[in-house]
């Protein structure tokens, strides 16, 4: 499944995580811009385990949580995450943060992963768990590669389409993106970020999380027509629907509110995305779809306030008992 020019192994260490968690540079072929790297990050459960997670971060993210690995790591998963290229770990200073012009560049390194967490570390029950927009990455991936070893898929708010008007949904409006996403790929997208959602998570801010806020920024990242492009592309594969034959947890919150204000609101519902598109494009995944929606939850889930993420925690544990365990 690997491009024969990929470089193994580039470094093994300690993570910023602290220890046991551990980080794996992966080296990848070079682009326009040149070295390219993704990191996987690992702890592993306290017995010998065939069970792991591969989580995969959304757009301005990357894998700093704790608790939720510990969550699967004490129920017998070796946990895993993968930072992106040009997300997290893996952004290096002569990079465009967050770029890439086709989102099929990740199956690169999602089947480098793959192959340590299957072939070398002998991992024959791998859930993935994504957030956002690693849910349409990972949907995508596993629909064009349909690796034996997946006993299933956590998607945490994946981005399925669009949001905001109906117009920018439109044929008209989607191939006017598409040729400008071609034409001119690195033009950055106007647009106003109020920085509430990174606040409402951040410790130093309204939240509880400590995070890095150089690789997830209050700010985000800026976006750019090419990147947006590549997103509506896999937007339309979803549409088409696809065939991930694995069941598959989509989880949600109840409501969507698009606040400006770090207020009720900004601590109870999905700021980020609408989760009426989730809902209605879950069922495109595949033909083994449990959907819920956890009342209360932020954008990220699993993140939420304490009674939201011990519901998304309960959701997780009924679908697991019913459907891969």
């Amino acid at each position: 499944m690997t491009d024969e020019t990929v470089v193994p192994v580039a470094a093994l260490a300690t993570d910023v995580l602290g220890e046991p968690w551990q980080a794996e540079t992966i080296a990848l072929p070079p682009d326009e811009e040149g070295e390219v790297v993704a990191t996987l990050v690992s702890r592993s459960a306290e017995a010998p385990t065939t069970r792991a997670v591969l989580h995969v971060h959304g757009f301005a993210d990357y894998f700093f949580h704790v608790a939720y690995g510990e969550w699967w790591l004490e129920r017998e998963h070796d946990m895993y995450a993968l930072d992106l290229r040009k997300y997290g770990r893996s952004i290096r200073p002569h990079q465009t943060p967050t770029y890439v012009a086709d989102l099929a560049d990740y199956f690169a390194e999602l089947d480098l992963a793959w192959e340590r967490i299957t072939e070398r570390d002998g991992h024959s029950e791998v859930v993935i768990s994504a957030h956002s927009t690693g849910g349409l990455v990972v949907a995508l991936w596993a629909n064009a590669r349909q690796p034996e070893a997946l006993a299933g898929m956590v998607l945490n708010s994946p981005w399925l389409d669009l949001q905001g008007p109906a117009w920018l949904r439109s044929p008209a409006a989607t191939l006017a993106l598409g040729q400008l996403g071609r034409l001119q790929p690195m033009r950055v997208l106007t647009r106003e970020v109020s920085g509430v959602y990174a606040k409402s998570l951040h410790l130093d801010h309204d939240g509880e999380w400590p995070f890095d806020l150089t690789w997830k920024p209050v700010e985000s990242f800026p976006v750019r027509f090419g990147w947006l492009r590549a997103i509506r592309a896999g937007h339309a594969q979803v549409h088409r629907g696809l065939d991930v034959r694995c069941p598959i947890l989509v989880l949600s919150s109840d409501r969507t509110a698009f606040t400006r204000t770090l207020d009720e609101r900004a601590h109870s519902s999905d700021i980020v995305l609408d989760v009426t598109q989730i809902r209605r494009w879950a069922s495109s995944l595949g033909s083994h779809v449990t959907s819920v929606a956890v009342p209360g939850a932020k954008h990220d889930v699993v993140l939420s306030r304490p009674e939201a993420r011990e519901r998304a925690y309960t959701e997780i544990q009924r679908w697991l008992s019913a459907y891969v365990l």
